[in-house]
């Protein structure tokens, strides 16, 4: 046998007396040595290789959508020529099957972003999964799994689910911060987050924060999506459960941001590549609004800032009606609702959105206050049309409420507003909200915090748990709504 590099003779089998080397060991017996000390320095060498070519990941994996038989993951890496996602049947890794996806060009901040989306799988099921890259397994301090949707329609009641909402997460940068104090204030809620056993995680805007060294330049934007999707706080978080995202002005441009922005077209790229979504917008009216279903709630994203005029634009100076969806949007979101309301296997509606909506409150907030028109005709439709199960899902204001409004003599919509999750409490919004008649007595925490939101219950006796956890672990308020209060 020849080993590159090393010369070997071969020997006469016939019995001879041994030839000893310098070691005092029989020709015969160094034969045999080599060899194997050959093999072991290949083994060794093809390893070390193997591993200075792997890339790295930079952060996830993240769960995104979750349906029937497809799942989202994401994950971000460096230096990588491919990655490949593993995944089988819990306890039946006979039935593994592989994707492996070439290395992207690299963004702009110099990540390779990988979307996975494995498909025809079992509904109702739990999967294992690995991640390689370039064919060295990656190993996470937390379990890798993900589940589809069960298959309930027509056959079971409504899977009872929770899910957590939170809004104004700020992670400190000392480089490109403001001087002071740190704004962000807490970690302690993702790691709580992390740990809930919920079944998903809704993102309601301000996700991350643009820095006045961000928003002015395409690297800017890419850069701080990938520092903050770094942090090690929310590797669990992201990892344990499937997250969905809407955007505010923070985390789509700078402060306040209008359609006007200039670089919103680059900042949808972003948004795009770094959550997962099942949709985004219309193929003729770009935007970031989407829907999903989970058991018997639709779930409506949607997008107030690509459409949006100023706050402050004299509704007769408006191209049109002042808007802060455009058209387009509002229309999508009525048929939506429309649909699911004619949905059977639909109870509530949630309508997630950066700013609060029921309030009259304007001032330092961006609230749906700056656009009554608007306003006005969508919560009249809600009434005219008898959309059952409405509940507005917010933030922005720094604080968390619960309220609700009277649409009609006999129907009411709820509004949650959960905010922050790591930023600091706005006083001045606080303040100024001091006096909401809508605001349920009881339900505003100042403070970090996150809620936790749970359907649960028979078909006829079905209702929704809000619970506000702050950044220490206790529960600041729980509030309970018949799905009859919502008729």
């Amino acid at each position: 046998m020849q080993f590159p590099g090393i010369s070997v003779q071969t020997f006469d089998a016939s019995p001879a007396p041994p030839v000893c080397n310098a070691w005092g060991a029989p020709q015969a017996e160094r034969m045999k040595l080599l060899r194997v000390l050959a093999l072991i320095s290949f083994s060794v060498l093809g390893a070390l290789s193997s591993a200075l070519a792997a890339g790295s990941i930079l952060s996830g994996p993240m769960l995104g959508y979750r349906a029937h038989r497809e799942i989202f993951l994401w994950l971000e890496a460096k230096d990588a020529q491919q990655v490949t996602l593993d995944f089988w049947l819990t306890g039946k890794p006979e039935t593994k099957r592989s994707i492996t996806q070439p290395a992207p060009t690299p963004t702009p901040a110099g990540g390779q972003i990988f979307h996975f989306r494995p498909g025809l799988l079992e509904p109702g099921a739990e999967y294992e999964y690995t991640l390689s890259l370039d064919g060295v397994k990656q190993d996470f301090p937390f379990p890798t799994r993900f589940k589809t949707h069960p298959l309930w329609e027509w056959r079971t009641p409504a899977p009872d689910f929770s899910f957590l909402f939170g809004t104004c997460a700020y992670f400190n940068e000392p480089a490109h911060d403001r001087p002071g104090a740190g704004y962000g204030r807490t970690l302690e809620t993702f790691r709580l987050m992390g740990e809930s056993g919920a079944d998903f995680m809704l993102w309601g805007g301000d996700n991350w924060y643009y820095r006045e060294v961000d928003f002015d330049s395409t690297s800017g934007l890419w850069y701080r999506a990938q520092v903050t999707r770094r942090e090690p706080a929310l590797q669990k978080l992201f990892a344990t459960m499937p997250q969905y995202a809407v955007w505010d002005d923070h985390d789509y441009g700078e402060n306040d941001a209008n359609k006007s922005y200039e670089l919103k077209d680059e900042a949808l790229r972003v948004f795009q590549a770094y959550w997962g979504n099942p949709s985004s917008g219309e193929a003729d009216n770009p935007g970031i609004y989407t829907k999903f279903r989970w058991s018997d709630a639709t779930f409506f994203l949607m997008d107030n800032r690509w459409h949006r005029d100023g706050d402050h634009l004299d509704a007769a100076a408006a191209a049109g009606r002042k808007t802060q969806y455009g058209a387009r949007q509002l229309d999508w979101l009525k048929q939506g609702l429309l649909a699911a309301q004619e949905n059977k296997n639909c109870n509530f509606k949630f309508i997630v959105t950066g700013g609060q909506v029921v309030t009259d409150f304007a001032g330092a907030s961006q609230s749906f206050a700056y656009y009554p028109e608007e306003r006005a005709e969508l919560l009249q439709f809600i009434a005219r049309h008898r959309i059952t199960g409405v509940i507005f899902l917010s933030g922005d204001v720094h604080f968390t409420e619960l309220a609700r409004r009277k649409i009609s003599d006999t129907q009411w919509v709820y509004e949650l507003t959960s905010s922050p999750l790591s930023s600091g409490v706005s006083r001045q919004n606080v303040t100024e909200h001091a006096a909401d008649p809508y605001r349920v007595p009881g339900t505003q925490v100042q403070d970090q915090n996150f809620c936790q939101v749970r359907i649960a219950g028979p078909k006829e006796a079905r209702e929704v748990i809000i619970t506000s956890i702050d950044k220490q672990g206790a529960v600041r308020f729980t509030h309970k709504i018949p799905l009859s209060e919502l008729q």
